[in-house]
Formats: C-alpha cells, structure tokens, sequence
C-alpha cells in the first residue's frame, strides 16, 4: 500500500489568543492540497495542552466539519483525572465526527509505575467506551511513555486499534512494534523525520511528524517515493536533507511553524499559548534558510511549491 502522510495539526489564534477559526479552514485547505492522506487534530503540536476541553472539542468538530469527509481523522481524547473522566471525553470527542480517538499514553501511568498499570487502565477504559475506535501516542508530554510490543498486542486482539503514533526514535524498537501490529487494522505512523525511510521500508503507514508543519508537499513526496526503486537515490539524499535540518525547526516550536509558514504566504499570526516568545532573530534567520533550501529540494525533485493564492 501506498505509504502516507499525516500531519499532526498547529492551532492557528487570533491576535487575542483565540481559536482562529478563519485560519484553520484556510490551514486546512493547504495541508490537503499538499497530498497529505488524513489529519491529527487535537495533538501537542495543535497545543492541547494550553486550551480546555471546550475548546479541544471545539477545534476537532470545526476539522471534521471542513474536511467532510475528504481524509481521515484523528483526534486526542484521553484528557480528565481518573479514568472514567479520560473515558466520558473520549466519548465526547468521538461525537465530533472523528474516525479514531488517541489515547495519550503517558496519562495512564505515572512515570514510575510498571506497564502492568498502564494496561490494566488502558483496558479499564476500553472496557467503558463501547466500541470507539482508539490509537495510541507516545506524546513527549507529560512524559514519553514507550509502549512495549507485547502491550501492543494485547490493545490489537480487543479490535479497536486503528492508530498509533510511535516517537521511540529507534529503529530496534520500531521493528518490533511493527512484527506486534502486523496483520492488524492498526495504522503505525513514525513521529520521527530521521527515522523515515527506515520504518516505512520496514512496513509502518507513513509518517505524522512535525516538520509537515513546514513543507508538507516534501514530507508527501517521500512518503509516496520511499518504495520507488527508481527514486531510491533522491528519496536517500531528501533523507539526509531532512536530517540536516530537523533539530533547527524543532527550535521555538510550534512558533517557528507559524512563522514558516507566514513566511510562505499564509495568513497566520505569531500567536501561541504554549510558545510565549516569537522566534529569536538568529532563528529567524534560520528558518529563512531552512525556507531556501526547502525551495532548492521542490527545484531538484520536481516538487510543486504550493502557494497560498492557488490553495486559497
């Protein structure tokens, strides 16, 4: 199967730290005439985190009622204090439309607890939410909290796993995560830009990582190209390309997003709540080369730059 990709959503605000509705419709538009094949509304990068439950409902409905129906998507849903909280939003989240809710896995154990905990209140809410459809994300915060392949295993035989977002940045553990979800209907998308090529080679779906917030319609490219053995010699040298610069986006994050991607043409204001500071003036620098030598790899390999004016 083709592999895809997925990007996992910034929240655009407006200049009074707002949900900017306007601005998401028009984000919207662009990651979809990128190629991307489905959404991750609702994730650290949307800064769920900073927003109430609210407004993480808000957010997700407004996503699903833009797409209707054109890609697939997925959402966070494991927010509340006890299980039984994470397990009534889940089931609100779900309402909004949404194929699959995404089970933060760092909500379901405390940082010293052993797995027997964190299965023992991932089935407890399985067993409260009827048949949702459900994912799984390493999300850093909290705390990344690493799924064991043999958890994996247990969560797919139950039938309700569609997704899982893996951020353990090793190629070992993806291997044997991937041999745990085989043959399942559980979709396994790689978190981590340098760990691409590999895990998309070694069976995962595709990718949801970060820099899709910044050229989309690369990160669409790879994933469309990694199996094509006549591109096998672009698709390393983009590899290596994406390496080089994967640390200096991640800097101000997701700001540094925002402001690529005004500097592309999009009409976002420089507004975050989880990032306070605008990105520093050598960032800014930075990501002006990063955006030069993002227009280099679209020369090289035949890419279309999307411009603002065709997608709006």
């Amino acid at each position: 199967m083709p592999k895809k990709f997925v990007p996992v959503m910034i929240t655009p605000f407006t200049p009074d730290a707002r949900i900017d509705f306007e601005m998401l419709e028009k984000l919207i538009d662009f990651y979809l005439a990128a190629g991307v094949k489905g959404l991750f509304a609702n994730c650290q990068s949307s800064e769920m985190f900073s927003i109430t439950n609210e407004e993480r409902l808000a957010l997700t409905k407004a996503v699903v009622k833009h797409v209707n129906g054109r890609v697939p998507i997925v959402a966070s849903g494991s927010f509340g204090l006890t299980v039984k909280d994470k397990a009534e939003f889940t089931k609100r989240i779900y309402d909004t439309g949404i194929d699959a809710v995404v089970l933060i896995t760092s909500h379901f154990a405390a940082i010293d607890e052993g797995d027997d905990k964190l299965l023992q209140r991932l089935e407890k809410l399985l067993s409260m939410t009827g048949d949702v459809p459900l994912g799984l994300y390493e999300c850093p915060a909290p705390y990344k909290r690493l799924v064991t392949p043999g958890i994996l295993k247990t969560l797919i035989a139950t039938n309700r796993m569609r997704y899982h977002k893996d951020t353990s940045c090793s190629k070992e553990q993806v291997k044997a995560k991937l041999e745990a979800t085989r043959g399942s209907s559980m979709q396994f998308f790689d978190a981590h830009t340098p760990n691409a090529i590999s895990s998309m080679q070694a069976g995962a779906d595709g990718m949801s990582a970060i820099s899709g917030n910044f050229y989309p319609e690369v990160l669409v490219w790879l994933c469309e190209n990694v199996d094509n053995p006549y591109k096998q010699k672009e698709v390393e040298w983009l590899q290596s390309e994406l390496i080089r610069v994967d640390p200096l986006i991640h800097q101000a994050y997701p700001m540094s997003s925002k402001y690529f991607l005004k500097e592309r043409g999009l009409p976002i204001h420089l507004i975050s709540r989880a990032q306070t500071f605008d990105p520093t003036p050598e960032q800014k620098n930075t990501l002006q080369s990063i955006l030069k030598t993002f227009r280099s790899w679209c020369e090289k390999l035949d890419i279309r730059e999307l411009a603002y004016e065709s997608v709006a």
